[in-house]
Parts: C-alpha cells; sequence; structure tokens
C-alpha cells in the first residue's frame, strides 16, 4: 500500500467515487481529505497502466523530513569534495619555494600557489601519476567499506546507528587531515605523508559507512512501495508510481549532493590557492560538524526499518538451495539451466513438501520474488565498473589536465565545480520537464534505456578530453612533456589553450550521471528486498571500488606522452559498457512495472519469529 502520512498497515477500502462511473459530482472535501491520508487507493487494472486509456502516472507527496536527510548528504558530500578536490594538488605538486625565491603571494608553510594567474598550490610533490594512484585508492576504499557498513545496518544496528557512528569516524579523518596541513607538519614531507594517508584512511571509513545508509534512509521516509491508483483534488484520477517517486527523490537528493559539492570544491580551492591547505581542510570539518545534531533532531521523527538479523544469508541459502541439480562445468548448459524460468520457483516456500523444508526457510513466497528482483539488481550493475572509469577522470586527470592549460587566474582545481553546477542546472530541467514531457508524449523512458544513455554520453565526455589533451601536447611549450613544464622560478609554464575548453567534458559527464548514477540510486532501492536495501546501494556502490581496481591497473597511462590514449581507452570502454549493457538487459526493460509491483515480501531470523507467517500464508511448518 502507498500510504504517504497515514500508518504502517493503511487501509485500502475505496471510501471516495469515481465521478466517470456514475453520475455523481464527487466532493472534492472528501477528495482532499482521502488524497492527504493515502485512503482510497485501489490496484490498478491492466487498461489503467498499458491500455489506450492509460492514467497519468505521478509521484506521491514528499514529507519534509526528507529534506532534512537531504541536508546531512549536503554536508557529508560538501566535506567530503570539499577535501578530495585537494588530493591532486597536494600529492602532486610541491610545497612553492619559499620567499624571496617562490611565486608572488605563495606561502611556503601553508602550500599556498599565491596570487598569480598560473600559481598551483601543492604539498608533497610526488608527481602526477602516485597522485592519480592515491585518489584512486581513495575510490576503491570507499566503496569496499559500503559492504560492510550495509551488513551491519541491515542484520544489526539499524541504518540510523550505523550513520551516526559512520559520521563520528569521518569527523576523526577530518581532524586528521586538517592536522596534516598545518604548518609544522606540512614543511616536514614524511610526517604529511603519513598523517595524510592514515586522515584519507579513516575519513573512507566514515564515508563508506555513510553512504550506502543515506542513500537508503531518505527515500524510506516515503511508505510506497506498489503502484495504487488515486483520485486527486480535481478528481482526476491517476497512478501513484512509487518509482516516479523514488525517482524525484533520489533527483533531488542528488541536487542536494552537487549543491554540497559545488560550494564545498570552489570555496577549498580558493582557500587552498590565497590561504593554505590547512583552512582548505578545517572548512569542511567544521560544515560536517553540524550533521549530528540534525541526526539527533530526526530520532524519533524518521521512519527507520529495524535490522532483521541474518536475511543477507538467508538469501544466500535461498540462491543455493535453487541451484541444487543445476550446476554443471559448461557454462552454456549452466546458463540454459539457471535461466529455464524454474530456478527461484523452486525454492519459493509453497512448492516444497512441508517435511523437506529446511529449518532456515522462514520466509514466504513474495520474499523470494524480492529476492529474485535483487539478484537482477546486481547483475544490472556488473556493467557499472566501465562507466565509473570514464566517471572517475574527474577526480584527478582533469585536474591536472586543467593544470597544464591556460587559467587566467582560475584555480586548477575550479574548474571541475562545471559538473555539480551544471548538475545543479539540469536536475530540475529533466525532473519538471524532461521526463514528464517524455511520459507525455507516450515513451517510457525507463531505467534500462536511461543507464545506456548514461553510458554513451560519458564516453563522448572522453572523447572531448582526448581531443582537447591532444591540442594540449600540440601547444605545449614542452609537447609531450606538459606535466613537467615550469618556468625558472617553479610556475607551471602551460599551453596557451584556454583552460575553459574542459566545459563540454564536464557538462557532457554531468547529463551522463542523471541518467546512469541517479538512477543506479532509484534501482538499488526499488530493486531491493525491503529489509536488505543497505547491501544492495552498497552492492551498488562496491562497482566504483571495482572501477578504482581496474583504474589502478591503467594508471600507466596517466602520465605523459600517454593521456590521449588514456582518455581513448576510457571512452572505447563506456560505449561498448552501454551496448552490451543494452543488449543483455532490454527483455529485463519490459519487466519493469511487474518487478516494481510486487507485493510485499517476509522473511525472519528464526523459527519462533515465522511462526505467524507460516500460518498467515498456509505454506505449512518448516521440518523440525
Amino acid at each position: 500500500m502507498d500510504e504517504i502520512h497515514g500508518s504502517e498497515n493503511p487501509t485500502t477500502t475505496t471510501v471516495v467515487a469515481d465521478g466517470s462511473k456514475n453520475n455523481n459530482k464527487p466532493d472534492k472535501s472528501l477528495i482532499s481529505a482521502s488524497y492527504d491520508l493515502g485512503i482510497g487507493d485501489e490496484d490498478p487494472t491492466a487498461d489503467e497502466l498499458h491500455g489506450p486509456n492509460a492514467l497519468r502516472r505521478i509521484s506521491a507527496p514528499i514529507p519534509w523530513a526528507v529534506y532534512t536527510v537531504a541536508f546531512v548528504e549536503l554536508c557529508e558530500r560538501f566535506s567530503y569534495y570539499g577535501t578530495q578536490v585537494l588530493y591532486s594538488n597536494f600529492v602532486n605538486h610541491s610545497l612553492p619555494l619559499p620567499a624571496p625565491y617562490g611565486p608572488p603571494g605563495s606561502i611556503h608553510d601553508s602550500g599556498a600557489g599565491g596570487g598569480t594567474a598560473q600559481g598551483v598550490s601543492g604539498a608533497l610533490g610526488k608527481g602526477v601519476q602516485t597522485a592519480n594512484g592515491i585518489n584512486t585508492f581513495n575510490t576503491f576504499w570507499c566503496y569496499c567499506v559500503p559492504l560492510l557498513s550495509a551488513y551491519i545496518a541491515d542484520e544489526y544496528w539499524g541504518r540510523y546507528k550505523t550513520i551516526c557512528w559512520s559520521i563520528l569516524a569521518a569527523i576523526i579523518g577530518h581532524i586528521i587531515l586538517v592536522i596534516s596541513a598545518i604548518p609544522p607538519v606540512i614543511v616536514n614531507t614524511p610526517a604529511c605523508f603519513g598523517v595524510f594517508m592514515l586522515g584519507v584512511i579513516i575519513m573512507g571509513l566514515g564515508t563508506g559507512g555513510f553512504k550506502p545508509n543515506i542513500s537508503a534512509l531518505v527515500v524510506e521516509q516515503i511508505p510506497a512501495v506498489n503502484l495504487k491508483v488515486r483520485m486527486l483534488p480535481s478528481g482526476e484520477r491517476v497512478i501513484i508510481d512509487p518509482t516516479i517517486t523514488q525517482s524525484r527523490i533520489y533527483h533531488y537528493f542528488y541536487l542536494f549532493i552537487n549543491i554540497g559539492a559545488l560550494v564545498g570544491q570552489v570555496g577549498m580551492a580558493y582557500a587552498e590557492k590565497y590561504v593554505g591547505f590547512w583552512l582548505a581542510y578545517l572548512l569542511p570539518t567544521l560544515m560536517f560538524c553540524t550533521t549530528p545534531f540534525v541526526m539527533w533532531w530526526g530520532r524519533n521523527r524518521y521512519r527507520q526499518s529495524p535490522p532483521t538479523g541474518s536475511v543477507v544469508s538467508k538469501a544466500a541459502q535461498a540462491l543455493l538451495f535453487a541451484l541444487r541439480g543445476r550446476w554443471h562445468w559448461n557454462p552454456v548448459t549452466m546458463w540454459k539451466r539457471t535461466h529455464d524460468g524454474t530456478l527461484w520457483e523452486s525454492v519459493k516456500p509453497s512448492n516444497i513438501e512441508p517435511g523437506l523444508r529446511p529449518k532456515w526457510m522462514t520466509f514466504d513466497d513474495a520474499w523470494v520474488d524480492e529476492v529474485r528482483r535483487g539478484f537482477a539488481a546486481c547483475a544490472v550493475f556488473c556493467w557499472y565498473p566501465l562507466y565509473w572509469l570514464a566517471y572517475g577522470q574527474l577526480t584527478n586527470n582533469f585536474t591536472a589536465q586543467a593544470s597544464t592549460m591556460t587559467l587566467h587566474g582560475v584555480p586548477n582545481d575550479v574548474v571541475n565545480n562545471l559538473d555539480p553546477f551544471a548538475l545543479i542546472i539540469f536536475i530540475p530541467i529533466c525532473d519538471s520537464f524532461l521526463y514528464p514531457g517524455l511520459r507525455k508524449m507516450g515513451f517510457r523512458f525507463s531505467a534500462i534505456k536511461k543507464i545506456a544513455v548514461g553510458f554513451w554520453l560519458a564516453a563522448l565526455a572522453m572523447v572531448w578530453a582526448a581531443v582537447v589533451q591532444y591540442y594540449i601536447y600540440k601547444t605545449s611549450p614542452c609537447g609531450h612533456d606538459a606535466n613537467n613544464c615550469f618556468t625558472q622560478d617553479g610556475q607551471v609554464n602551460p599551453s596557451p589553450l584556454n583552460v575553459w575548453a574542459q566545459t563540454g567534458c564536464y557538462v557532457l559527464i554531468a547529463f551522463s550521471e542523471i541518467f546512469a548514477s541517479i538512477t543506479s540510486l532509484e534501482y538499488a532501492y526499488s530493486k531491493a528486498p525491503r529489509n536488505m536495501r543497505s547491501l544492495i546501494q552498497a552492492i551498488a556502490l562496491f562497482t566504483n571500488a571495482i572501477s578504482a581496481a581496474i583504474a589502478e591497473a591503467l594508471n600507466p597511462l596517466a602520465a605523459d606522452p600517454l593521456l590521449v590514449w588514456n582518455y581513448g581507452v576510457f571512452a572505447v570502454l563506456s560505449f561498448l559498457g552501454g551496448v552490451f549493457f543494452l543488449f543483455q538487459f532490454w527483455g529485463l526493460d519490459k519487466e519493469e512495472d511487474e518487478l516494481n509491483n510486487l507485493p510485499e515480501g517476509h522473511a525472519y531470523a528464526d523459527e519462533k519469529s515465522v511462526e505467524g507467517l507460516l500460518v498467515a500464508s498456509e505454506i505449512g511448518p518448516v521440518k523440525g
């Protein structure tokens, strides 16, 4: 049932008549009341879903609690991106030379690059490959941790408690990063490097624990899980579509993310350039310290799914049970045996004799359907590493590329804020005009189609970056050694190419995020079993870690004179990933409504908890 402000088990009794079915004019006051309370919702018929008179689909209302969770994410992304944007310069470039040898306005013991047009901040001086490697490690670490934190949240602590402990870990990591940048430490390169890496690791622990759980918590405030027909105050009958609701929430959730990222990255890039890294690390720390107060405010206001025990292991046991007798050394035969339409039917309790059911089978048939849908979602995410390979170029290589171009006084790590800036502009346009317009024209721009388009847009962004890099090599005073081209006073000797030539890369990546990245959050939430949502979100995020591991292997390409090949390889991989993705999941795309409209399943950790469930669903007792 799709209630918005009602109880956990709202009524489905129709209390408002459809004016089109009788000659009485609908009572608008009753309609308005029923709309607010979620009363009067009905299951849609096939004709109302796909017939010639199909009803218009709309989002459910979004309550205030959603925006407070989104604000917490805004603060966290401000702090994360506000610090991560500094990593490239912090590791890549050396401290400016002390006065009077360094560039005018530079500060040797804070790493500030100074006030000159080409002044670039730095600290460790370990080069572009090491900087890229550390950024890649950071991505890998931040997206491995969610698997553990999501498991803990779903099975033991619940999402709220896991988020709170993750916030504490992230704050500690932030404080350590500040220490790495204070003048007595930053001038001691070995000590600075050690403290910096410790801060990166601890902050990644907090970020990884936070991310999958906040992504699930924000949509959990809307308990809309199935398609329902509802009468609007105007008297129009519409379908309340949870997919559209989730899409709207995640689009604005992502908008909040990018507001935080934009302000954090721009502000910290200028703080780094003109004051030093200590201030640039301190300001995100202070911003992040506001999140515990918001979480405390919401402790009794947020809808929270309680942890449900060993549900993850139960899902794994169900899969292994279904695979009995289907294993084969020949992959073609194995594929046929697992795709004959009976795999998940064989593990439904109603299809197994009561005396043959194992003790751990404490779930109903509907939960098996949800698990099947969750595994299908995990299969969809398998192609995402190829997308993240292209997207990951924003965090280091695009920043390094900007430092080899004419900056006209703009910090080289400010330009990549074109990405969140473009997202802030285009997310509301897509939500308010593009998607409703396509629905009105009868085109179903479903999740599978969006993701494929996202892959191809990322490929175009890499093509743009490769062309820009080609012209950098062509026009740089040092030719194909553009990243190591300096004047006698230590300033970068750039290509005359204007840094804003990178604009196309960032705009294309931004559009690809709207279609691929946001949709991955929606898909992970909508397709996961209700008591495994954090884990499925974590699996979606884990594809970033796989991508980072692949990128680490390709790290030799991230250096002169191979950077054109670097972008070209990622363009090809992202394009092919979109092609293969669409080919594999075109059939799944046709099941979208059926998958989204499954009844709610139930699974319990032990036999005592499931006793009433078994009676209610008439599937008999489990094997003793």
